[in-house]
């Protein structure tokens, strides 16, 4: 891989339930699997760390705030950073990147009805299971979603993984190397 290529920061950012998680190990498998050096920093796995006695889920989002930043200056090619869910969290990590990176807002979306089933289906989930909570949350992803302005938009009851990844390697690529280079490892 070259390293004369720009850092990638990759923000991907959803309701719950949307498929953040799975698109966000995917996209780095596959770039993994084409050489580049990325990091999957996941705001779960930081608010696991100190699970049951969680201060408060603003302490978890600052620590992975600050931990995609510390990431993002260790040499690496992408910090792929998920599970933001508005557009203020997603401008805290956008400042995070340091200068002359490349940032890709990826949303992932999906129906209310298909959040619910999928929340319903991870025993691991908490209060994403109960429909009001959901349902509340859906309510406000719309006008959310307009204000994160995402640079790739993955519908998961439409798309595979596999094509919201393609998606978003082409966007990285496009962001990194102008919107008519493939770029390597294309």
């Amino acid at each position: 891989m070259d390293t004369a290529i720009p850092l990638a920061l990759v923000i991907v950012v959803g309701p719950q339930a949307s498929g953040k998680s799975t698109v966000a190990a995917a996209l780095a498998a596959e770039l993994r699997r084409r050489g580049e050096r990325a990091a999957l920093v996941e705001l779960d796995q930081i608010a696991a760390m100190a699970l049951p006695t969680l201060p408060n889920w603003e302490a978890a989002h600052r620590i992975f705030e600050t931990t995609v930043g510390l990431w993002a200056r260790t040499g690496l090619t992408c910090v792929i950073a998920e599970g933001s869910g508005s557009e203020d969290e997603v401008s805290r990590l956008r400042r995070q990147a340091p200068s002359g990176a490349v940032i890709v807002v990826v949303v992932t979306t999906v129906t209310l009805e298909a959040a619910f089933a999928r929340a319903h289906m991870d025993p691991t989930r908490g209060i994403s299971r109960e429909w009001d909570f959901l349902n509340g949350v859906y309510e406000k992803w719309a006008d959310e979603l307009v204000r994160i302005g995402p640079d790739v938009v993955i519908d998961t009851s439409r798309l595979t993984v596999e094509q919201g990844v393609r998606r978003t390697i082409s966007r990285i690529q496009s962001a990194r190397f102008g919107p008519d280079s493939l770029g390597p490892n294309s």
